[in-house]
């Protein structure tokens, strides 16, 4: 009982300037109750100061809970993580400049936590290069307040990759669902297993502390050792959450049985998409699908090809997957992205992306907020304001395959599709194809220069890369090629020779192509 302790308490076990570590992704693995003591303590005392905050994944429900009850001007010295969208506060000191701002991949953080617990110099590998954490770019600096150069470019046997530097962890905060009185944590009721482990040793062997929050503490010896995901050797402090609303499993619901492996539940009970800009993109993504591909699904639109596969009776021809560690099942889409429906299997999040970065994904679905002339994609910085790249960077580099899913225009577009033929009713405010994108989240040059086939995919017209620069090799039946597309890219692509429609069925109510296509190994981007 002598590691058992209140939030207070243990807010008070930080110091100033700490490196304070975070496994996390939405709210799955959060320690909110510990954060709401940690800002109380803050803004009553102005302590701890300073410090720095790494974590890989965005952490929060974009209102109040997660990370952006760090984001009080003094708390947070340094941010180190791979999205900050979802935390308003931290957000608003990046842009004002009143923190030190980095964002690295996802995959690349939480995977650097076990060279730290080794004690090894870093990480090498080639995720990032030429995008803006590739130092010749941005280094990863979100904003002017970043100076030091945490990335830097190596020569490793002939070949060139990026060099990430192993630095201590002063405090690491996990969360779990048991502990028993020595510390010994288990995962019951979390929906992913992310990187408690490695973060946990990477604070000990750094001469840390580990806070680990859960919701129940239990007599010694009554956990099955093979259901304890942190060893009690690792864990010096345990806080027993007051209140369930501190414990949440995702950032929309506090527990979902299916998403914790407990349940399955019928995938026919899942809503079925209307008819709209979203499903259409869907639906043409889904036919990039091959009989018994790995695929990943990002977060938006293109969780929604999960519930088409659904829909048209073809999720168990390929193997879904999340960042977060699930295998198998369908993954869910916001507010509980990271998670699956009936996983088979649910990996500790670094282990992943292991998989992820060696090329085993057959094929990525993902977003895009701008697109350039040369392949080049932004999801991670508007108009200055930060987002990040989450694990867009590693998932993108190294998947056999890519496939960008997203509307053409964007703010306020309205479409109607009718038999068999796409109609704009409303343009989208924004446009969407640069001649050079903000930031350079995915590397289209990187990708010519590895042969990595790549699509983009619209409601309204599809391209491709081919040799660095973007191809339009369909558009949609109904559409005016120079007035629905052309005039609203800011460079002119070049068009196919053998330029196409758009299959017509994807525009109706009802399509059930999509296991046809698959079982005949159809692949448009081949």
């Amino acid at each position: 009982m002598k590691k058992v302790m209140t939030a207070k308490q243990a807010a008070r076990l930080i110091p100033d300037g700490a490196t304070v570590g975070v496994s996390a992704m939405g709210l799955a693995g959060w320690a909110e109750e510990v954060a709401q003591a940690i800002e109380q303590r803050y803004l009553g005392e102005s302590h701890p100061r300073g410090i720095t905050l790494i974590h890989g994944s965005g952490v929060g429900d974009w209102k109040a809970r997660g990370i952006t009850r760090f984001g009080r001007e003094g708390l947070v010295k340094r941010w180190i993580g791979g999205f900050l969208g979802s935390a308003a506060g931290l957000s608003r000191l990046l842009m004002e400049n009143k923190l030190e701002s980095y964002c690295l991949p996802q995959g690349v953080i939480i995977q650097l936590w076990r060279e730290i617990a080794a004690k090894r110099p870093g990480l090498i590998t080639k995720v990032g290069l030429g995008t803006f954490v590739d130092p010749r770019v941005e280094g990863g600096k979100m904003n002017a307040a970043a100076v030091e150069d945490l990335v830097k470019v190596v020569q490793f046997e002939g070949e060139e990759y990026l060099f990430y530097k192993s630095s201590p962890v002063n405090v690491a905060l996990i969360r779990g669902t048991c502990a028993d009185e020595n510390g010994n944590i288990t995962m019951d009721k979390e929906g992913m297993l992310l990187e408690a482990l490695p973060l946990a040793q990477a604070a000990k062997n750094s001469g840390g502390i580990v806070i680990a929050q859960v919701e129940h503490l239990v007599k010694n010896g009554t956990l099955n050792p093979k259901d304890v995901r942190v060893p009690g050797i690792l864990v010096d402090h345990i806080v027993v959450a007051d209140s369930q609303d501190n414990c949440w499993q995702t950032e929309g619901l506090y527990y979902n049985p299916a998403f914790a492996g407990d349940i399955k539940v019928p995938l026919g009970t899942l809503p079925e998409l209307p008819l709209d800009e979203r499903k259409i993109i869907s639906r043409r993504a889904a036919m990039e699908l091959s009989e018994g591909d790995v695929v990943n699904l990002g977060i938006g639109m293109p969780t929604d090809i999960a519930s088409v596969a659904a829909e048209e009776g073809v999720s168990d021809l390929m193997t879904l997957t999340t960042e977060g560690g699930g295998i198998g099942g369908v993954p869910a889409s916001q507010p509980n992205f990271g998670h699956a429906y009936n996983a088979e299997a649910i990996v500790e999040h670094h282990a992943q992306f292991d998989f992820y970065d060696g090329g085993g994904l057959d094929v990525a679905f993902l977003g895009f907020a701008q697109a350039d002339q040369v392949g080049n994609v932004n999801v991670s910085k508007f108009k200055g304001r930060p987002n990040g790249c989450g694990g867009f960077i590693n998932i993108t580099q190294n998947s056999k395959k890519i496939v960008y899913c997203g509307s053409f225009t964007a703010g306020g577009l309205e479409i109607e599709a009718k038999n068999g033929r796409l109609s704009i009713l409303q343009e989208g405010k924004n446009t969407k194809f640069f001649k050079e994108v903000e930031q350079i989240t995915f590397s289209g040059r990187y990708a010519s220069r590895i042969g990595q086939p790549v699509l983009y995919v619209t409601e309204r017209a599809v391209f491709r890369l081919e040799k660095g620069e973007l191809v339009l090799i369909e558009i949609a039946p109904g559409v005016d090629i120079e007035r629905d597309i052309l005039r609203l890219m800011a460079f002119k692509p070049r068009i196919a020779p053998d330029l196409k429609l758009m299959p017509s069925e994807i525009f109706q109510p009802k399509w059930g192509e999509l296991e046809r296509l698959i079982k005949n190994g159809v692949e448009m981007i081949a």
